[in-house]
């Protein structure tokens, strides 16, 4: 008998340490690690109350501390199940169901017929202190209601870090409190049962849109799906489109070329969510023809302080992604919208990342790489690298296939020249015959650490065979790269290499990823086919869905963040890729 995927995550949400979303929400809810308590963040930046696009991070919860007491307002200690649609807090009084209503409505069902409420601080208005006073900025308006019910005790303690409400209801059946959180006025309150079902539904419809995969994997595939959806976030000013959040957890707003990778994903659920996930970076192309970094409800992040002070950006893979969408859901009026400024944002890698003019491009700040703390860049910057100018390679020959499809026949035959110009141009200016790698250059002279990314250009498929046995060579070396868990971001048996710290050596989902799609172009099927089972079986392995992996252990280090979009992405391509026989495509 088939069990549904949503069901397969029963109590697979761990909410003390990931939290229950819901397409489209900004409202995160947690529970305390040590106590019978809820808390509810804000997946929002809002600069405008608390200057600094990293301020987030050290914001309070809005909510914090919503309890369920009973009738004397005493704290009742409850237990947590969970599911995608829906929390259970089993209490001495019954169970306390939430669910999301809609994207800033919680509705909280009520025990029938008992006499139970709720108590929770929150914080409306932030305090901030300036050179010659203070000022109290609004934070977000917020407003609960009961249905089926009659209240008894409502009360209000002001102190200096906010309002603390009691709020005792006289339950009828299908009795529910909700709680909207937002500037845009509530919604009325509806029927628990109601608004539970809907939930259900919801769920079910997004699972049920997912293609098989065997059944070993498949209780990870409902958690990746799970994680697909939870962050999302519906259009809000920047965000022109519903966009995925990297995790809704620590990465507020949406990243280049993580939406690259979420698209290769939601392709398979929902094409057009797929391509939105392309048309909300560029919407927000700068004049110049630069995407930025990351956009946000309030802003975008193009250029950042530290550790130097530059613009930002991220790799050129977007044409890529789309074309894999286009595989998948021909449009040729979606490639058409997007080719203008693909070609744009790809000459402005050219136009202003190549500082010396000797036609290999530049990274010109770190994080620009995506890899931000790789040892590549330990000895300065600009670095002129074997990665970026395997993207850009990459890039342009989906270019050429893009202006093939919307009938652009010239500029396809150009795109493909300079593609082959500039894979040409890397073995002239970075490739090491004697090291047997291609280098990565700070002022003309090579970095002295080893790095997957300095076997990048075998992505390209156009290499002479004997560059491609050497880099296979190091590829399989298992001294080196091919480990028990794929490919680690710094050599094993580099001086450099942290098996925990980042990209200085953990294993990272969509590098192995871009290596299996690398090894396929070339013919490497079999060995592709390890490196794709050792991705699946680590994510597979391993509570959660996490950012990166210790290389050694498998263990994601304290530091990776949670509900990884990127890595939840992988997974299903890779599951579904495994599934089907499928490869490249």
């Amino acid at each position: 008998m088939d069990i549904s995927l949503r069901k397969l995550l029963q109590d697979q949400i761990d909410i003390k340490n990931v939290p229950f979303s819901d397409r489209g929400s900004r409202l995160l809810v947690y529970q305390h690690r040590d106590k019978s308590t809820l808390y509810i963040k804000l997946a929002e930046r809002l600069i405008k109350v608390e200057p600094g696009i990293e301020s987030y991070l050290h914001r309070p919860p809005f909510i914090d501390d919503l309890s369920f007491v009973d009738e004397h307002a005493n704290l009742l200690e409850f237990k947590t199940s969970t599911s995608p649609e829906m929390l259970t807090l089993q209490t001495s009084a019954g169970e306390f169901r939430l669910v999301f209503q809609d994207e800033t409505t919680l509705a909280i069902g009520l025990p029938d017929h008992k006499t139970v409420g709720m108590r929770f601080r929150i914080r409306p208005i932030h305090w901030l202190k300036t050179e010659t006073g203070g000022e109290l900025r609004h934070v977000r308006e917020a407003a609960y209601s009961v249905s089926n019910g009659t209240v008894v005790t409502h009360q209000t303690r002001v102190d200096e870090d906010g309002h603390m409400i009691t709020f005792i209801v006289r339950a009828e059946e299908d009795s529910s409190i909700t709680l909207h959180i937002g500037d845009d006025g509530a919604p009325p309150s509806l029927p628990f049962s109601s608004v539970h079902k809907a939930a259900q539904i919801r769920w079910d419809n997004w699972f049920e849109r997912a293609p098989v995969v065997s059944e070993s994997r498949r209780e990870k595939y409902a958690y990746a799906l799970w994680v697909m959806a939870n962050n999302l976030v519906s259009p809000s000013g920047y965000v022109k489109y519903e966009a995925m959040m990297p995790t809704k957890a620590f990465y507020v707003g949406a990243w280049l070329w993580d939406s690259a990778l979420h698209a290769i994903a939601f392709r398979h659920i929902d094409p057009q969510l797929a391509r939105d996930q392309i048309r909300v970076m560029l919407a927000n192309q700068l004049t110049d023809g630069m995407l930025p970094d990351a956009i946000f409800d309030e802003g975008v992040v193009s250029e950042i302080n530290h550790p130097i002070h530059a613009r930002v950006t991220k790799p050129p893979i977007m044409a890529w992604a789309a074309l894999k969408i286009h595989t998948s859901d021909p449009n040729a009026d979606f490639l058409q919208e997007i080719y203008e400024p693909l070609v744009r944002w790809n000459a402005w890698w050219f136009d202003h990342n190549d500082d010396d003019k000797d036609g290999i491009v530049q990274y010109t700040h770190p994080y620009s790489s995506g890899l931000d703390n790789s040892p590549l860049w330990d000895h300065g910057m600009p670095v002129e690298s074997p990665d970026i100018n395997t993207y850009l390679v990459i890039q342009m020959n989906s270019l050429a296939e893009i202006a093939a499809i919307i009938g652009k026949t010239d500029e396809a035959r150009q795109w493909k020249q300079k593609a082959e110009a500039l894979t040409k141009r890397m073995i002239e200016h970075l490739w090491d015959e004697e090291a047997g790698i291609f280098q990565a250059l700070h002022n003309e002279k090579p970095i002295p650490v080893t790095t997957p990314f300095n076997l990048y250009p075998l992505w390209t498929g156009q290499l002479p065979k004997e560059i491609t046995k050497q880099l296979l060579a190091h590829l399989q070396d298992p001294s080196e790269f091919l480990g028990r868990f794929g490919i680690p971001t710094v050599a094993y048996n580099d001086p450099a290499y942290s098996p925990d710290k980042m990209w200085r050596g953990p294993i990272w989902a969509n590098i192995n990823y871009f290596f299996v799609e690398a090894l396929q172009t070339i013919g490497e099927y079999q060995l592709a086919n390890e490196l794709r089972e050792k991705t699946l079986n680590l994510i597979a392995n391993q509570p959660g869905i996490r950012e990166y992996y210790n290389s050694q252990t498998g263990e994601p280090p304290k530091s990776a963040a949670p509900i990884f979009g990127w890595s939840a992405a992988v997974f299903i391509e890779l599951a579904i890729q495994e599934n089907t026989g499928n490869s490249v495509k």
